[in-house]
């Protein structure tokens, strides 16, 4: 990159513009021959966390199962670049995600097994750098071009060194959670239920 490219950069990522996007070097891609891992299998459910939009492509944000069953900490699912996604194997039942950026913010979703679900990590402007939230992608929207598009972004997957960023930051990130369970508590039923993702929504 050259002087002025860098420049430029630097500019977009304090505007927060969508020029510039930089995928976590802490992720790797997946092997299209492995890829198959992004569909359900078993009694398992998978939940795809997509996101297609350049906007905040500077900023990196990193999703979370946050669901508390006894003796059960937080899971890093992974850390989402702008056009990356990340699929995530898990229990079928109720989870809690969340995502954290400048900001945190969270997603309720029933998970039946044997299905894949799709979440989108949607960007917007914040104060300093970029906001995100979890949006559901409901079954209605599967066959559009839209969601062909947004699936149509990498598969990658967690390393040791995206695990080692998540403890490093542990507790910056657990700050977050605490502080936006705040605001998510105090949203009404209607507001929660659009960041809901249903049963009905796998395939």
């Amino acid at each position: 990159m050259n002087a002025r490219r860098g420049a430029l950069c630097l500019v977009l990522i304090l505007g927060m513009s969508a020029g510039c996007a930089f995928k976590s070097s802490d992720m790797r891609k997946v092997d299209p021959a492995r890829a198959a891992t992004s569909a359900a299998t078993g009694d398992k459910a998978v939940v795809v966390f997509m996101r297609p939009s350049r906007l905040g492509g500077a900023i990196q944000s990193s999703v979370f199962d946050v669901t508390q069953p006894a003796n059960q900490t937080d899971k890093l699912v992974g850390i989402v670049s702008s056009g990356t996604k990340v699929a995530y194997v898990t229990e079928p039942g109720e989870h809690l995600f969340m995502v954290v950026g400048e900001n945190a913010d969270f997603m309720t979703a029933t998970l039946a097994g044997g299905k894949t679900y799709y979440v989108l990590v949607s960007p917007r402007m914040g104060w300093w750098k970029a906001r995100f939230s979890l949006e559901p992608v409901h079954e209605a929207e599967l066959g559009s071009s839209e969601f062909k598009e947004w699936n149509g972004t990498e598969l990658v997957e967690n390393t040791a060194a995206s695990t080692a960023w998540a403890k490093e930051n542990w507790e910056s990130i657990q700050d977050k959670k605490v502080d936006y369970l705040q605001t998510w508590n105090g949203k009404t039923p209607a507001e929660r239920a659009e960041q809901n993702l249903l049963v009905t929504d796998g395939r």
